[in-house]
């Protein structure tokens, strides 16, 4: 599994407007500043997550984005949906969605439990864990793992 380039950004910048919510909307060219986006491609992903009902935008001298809702309805699964849609997805299908036969039939299953850890993981954390710098013990433990580290 990938996370894209548009999910990292997308992440990157609802926490930016996590840590600075309560001061306002925040521009989009101060988010691609403070985190190095494109902020042209910054745009795209914001407009994602507007309509995904993640962010919120206003126009105008004091406009700018803002949290839809409040960081610990949104989770990181939320957020990487909004830009590029299931989480998990083989040949662009959701496992679910496909079928095998024969000696490929263990595919399924296998695809399956994978989707549903992926799932597990992301949507353990929410946007204020992250803005808190505190994840769930669950992730902790695994990101601990010396394992999780190394490149087979």
């Amino acid at each position: 599994m990938r996370i894209s380039a548009r999910a990292d950004y997308a992440v990157r910048a609802v926490l930016e407007l996590a840590v600075r919510q309560g001061n306002g909307p925040v521009k989009a060219e101060e988010i691609a500043a403070a985190q190095g986006i494109p902020h042209k491609f910054l745009e795209g992903i914001l407009g994602d997550l507007r309509r995904a009902g993640i962010v919120d935008s206003r126009r105008g001298g004091g406009g700018g984005y803002r949290l839809a809702r409040d960081g610990t309805t949104i989770t990181v699964a939320d957020v990487i949906r909004g830009v590029d849609g299931p989480i998990v997805s083989v040949r662009g299908e959701r496992p679910t969605d496909l079928s095998y036969t024969g000696t490929a039939e263990p595919l399924l299953p296998l695809w399956i439990a994978l989707r549903a850890n992926v799932r597990r993981v992301l949507e353990s954390v929410t946007i204020a864990d992250l803005a808190s710098g505190t994840l769930p013990d669950p992730v902790r433990t695994l990101a601990a793992d010396p394992s999780a580290w190394e490149n087979p």
